[in-house]
């Protein structure tokens, strides 16, 4: 059974696409692997620049990810910064990779590139060490990863390799694989971009936690086109083909087939939604009881967090010793 480590940061709320795009995965996944799931909260240090905020997105996540179906008693999931193996590792993959290694990361050139003329941290440069870390203290063998992640996982790897010459064999070869393909689910007001929290108005961005309303709302808004024909064609109907997706993810009927069984727009829409806030309903149902229970949602993180840390421990004490480093004491 592989291990496979798949992490998160708590940057803002979760929504559709990141539902049906990625976590059902992660459910159905469960059972598949020895799956690790973190929550990367000092990832997200370098964008978070006011108190309070980060710890209580955590929190919030952290609730979401066992609201949609993820079981503590299967899946490890944790948070980052609670196992301080992450940071005493990095130091160590700081000093293994080199200056030229982290100059080269294209995310690096693009995020910095977007924030010319504001505060850089430095930790977006030396943001892979930190990550090559997450990975390597869990012995993965998988890291599911999309095109623009992939960089990173090459690059841990150039770090393990370069460690297990220098020192023997320590660490486990991660490996990128492409995830499940999950929903494409896109903008409902601009139906040719991806569902993000980045785009420049809400109204296109259905949460998991929007009121029934709200999301009603939203779909009885959504772009779709003038000529009234519905048609599964991504290319030449973009707005009408990512109606049917939703509603296809949401009921488990190919899109193509439920095309067939609509002749106008406004049903189409009116179904989507309902469809979507009967998913949403029970998730959202279980967060709200997680989140009103803090002693609960502890004891569940509570269980991935000390079985990450014996893992972990075990990886940073083995780094020491091929290393040499003087034993505590």
């Amino acid at each position: 059974m592989p291990r496979v480590l798949s992490c998160i940061q708590p940057t803002g709320s979760v929504h559709l696409g990141n539902h049906l795009g990625a976590l059902v995965n992660w459910v159905s996944g469960q059972h598949d692997g020895d799956v690790f799931h973190g929550i990367v909260d000092l990832h997200a240090l370098t964008i978070t620049e006011q108190p309070g905020i980060l710890g209580q997105s955590t929190v919030e996540l952290a609730a979401m990810l066992f609201a949609v179906g993820l079981d503590p008693e299967v899946a490890t999931v944790f948070v980052q910064s609670h196992i301080h193996e992450h940071t005493e590792l990095a130091w160590i993959m700081e000093c293994t990779v080199s200056f030229g290694e982290l100059s080269r990361m294209t995310q690096f050139k693009d995020k910095s590139a977007k924030r010319e003329g504001d505060f850089i941290s430095a930790g977006l440069f030396t943001y892979p060490a930190l990550q090559a870390a997450d990975i390597l203290l869990y012995d993965a063998d998988e890291v599911p990863v999309g095109e623009d992640q992939r960089q990173h996982i090459e690059i841990t790897r150039d770090i393990a390799i370069r460690f297990n010459h220098r020192f023997g064999e320590t660490f486990v070869l991660p490996k990128a694989v492409h995830p499940k393909a999950g929903a494409r689910v896109m903008d409902l007001q601009d139906p040719t971009s991806k569902m993000s929290k980045s785009a420049e108005t809400e109204n296109g961005i259905v949460y998991l936690l929007d009121e029934n309303s709200v999301i009603e709302k939203k779909f009885k808004r959504a772009v779709t086109d003038s000529d009234g024909v519905v048609a599964y064609d991504r290319a030449n109907k973009p707005g009408v083909s990512n109606l049917l997706d939703i509603l296809s993810a949401a009921t488990g009927t190919p899109a193509e087939t439920l095309a067939e069984t609509y002749s106008q727009y406004g049903p189409l829409k009116k179904d989507t939604g309902d469809a979507v806030i009967a998913l949403v309903d029970p998730i959202r149902a279980r967060y709200h009881e997680l989140m009103n229970d803090k002693g609960e949602l502890a004891r569940l993180l509570k269980i991935g967090n000390q079985r990450a840390r014996e893992v972990a421990a075990q990886t940073l004490d083995r780094a020491h010793r091929a290393i040499g480093l003087m034993p505590r004491i």
